[in-house]
């Protein structure tokens, strides 16, 4: 355990980052997993509204610093390829 107290707020703060940083990926995992079930299955409108919530989860997870704007285009345009592909 740290002795200095500037540091002992930053352990706090980090693991408070922590938890918000996992509870929204994991989300976002869910939500991406939800458009690929529904594209595995074929339904069209079930994949399209999936895609659409995913996108707009990826785009706040960035906007949040939880994840590279990079990642999220990639994730974005593998999800909408799929679509189109249905």
């Amino acid at each position: 355990m740290a002795n200095i107290k500037s540091q002992i707020k930053r352990i706090r703060t980090n693991e408070a980052a922590r938890l918000r940083n996992k509870s929204v990926k994991s989300s976002l995992k869910t939500s991406i997993r939800r458009f690929r079930e529904a594209a595995d299955a074929g339904n069209r409108e079930v994949a399209l509204t999936a895609l659409r919530d995913a996108s707009r989860k990826l785009d706040k997870a960035v906007s949040k610093g939880v994840i590279h704007a990079n990642q999220a285009a990639n994730k974005k345009s593998a999800m909408a390829q799929r679509a189109n592909a249905l």
